[in-house]
């Protein structure tokens, strides 16, 4: 019933919302690795492209499996991988997909969002799928609303699936406030359906959520780029062509 649902998503919107008052998260940032470079956000929606002027200064942020969609043209780890919290233990058809592709691979620093059980759990949850990597953080709900509201001015308390924004959008306003000089995406089009790294032809859920996030990224003036031309034209975002 509407009013039903009305008055749930009220309560939810009333308990997330004082929650994040209470929490005040920090924005997360890795200036250590992003500050004054050149950041390459890979998803894999479906395919990605290796920027313009590719060297070996850019560092990659990959989201869930997309290195593995992306090995014929990304030939070293990326720096950073963000993975959703549902990737590890999953059994759905594309967390299995994404433990699949990624067994004997590894990064540099991985991000877990939404982790909510202890470390060791999540540590042994990964080791199972022979994933490596150098340094391990969380980012938590909460730390991801804070980021996103700094990048763009939007409080998003993310009530449902199709109003969050998808983790390519967030590795990018992350790319942006730790301080890269600017960001290019690859393999992020919201348009789009399917995984590289799959057959399984999944919808986004993100779709309207990260077209807006897009929109809002260009009208602040924000050196956001796409190294795919089909993205730029359907969205507006700038085609990067090379410094």
């Amino acid at each position: 019933m509407p009013i039903l649902k009305a008055i749930t998503d009220g309560r939810k919107y009333a308990y997330r919302f004082v929650k994040y008052k209470f929490l005040r998260p920090q924005v997360p940032q890795f200036s250590d690795i992003l500050q004054g470079r050149t950041a390459v956000v890979v998803g894999s929606a479906p395919s990605s492209t290796r920027p313009i002027g590719w060297d070996t200064s850019f560092r990659v942020i990959a989201i869930n499996a997309s290195q593995s969609a992306a090995s014929g043209w990304l030939l070293e780890r990326p720096d950073i991988t963000l993975m959703q919290f549902n990737q590890i233990e999953g059994q759905n058809p594309q967390a299995i997909e994404v433990r699949r592709v990624l067994q004997g691979k590894s990064t540099g620093r991985l991000v877990i969002m939404h982790w909510r059980h202890d470390l060791p759990r999540l540590e042994r949850g990964i080791a199972a799928f022979g994933y490596g990597y150098d340094q391990l953080s969380l980012m938590s709900r909460y730390e991801r609303i804070a980021l996103m509201r700094e990048c763009t001015g939007k409080l998003n308390l993310e009530l449902d699936a199709a109003s969050k924004w998808s983790n390519g959008i967030t590795g990018a306003a992350l790319a942006l406030k730790s301080g890269a000089e600017r960001v290019i995406l690859t393999g992020i089009n919201p348009l789009s359906a399917g995984h590289a790294y799959n057959n399984l032809g999944l919808a986004r859920l993100h779709a309207s959520a990260d077209l807006e996030a897009l929109h809002l990224f260009r009208a602040k003036r924000y050196p956001v780029f796409t190294a795919d031309p089909h993205v730029a034209e359907a969205t507006g975002i700038a085609l990067w062509q090379g410094q």
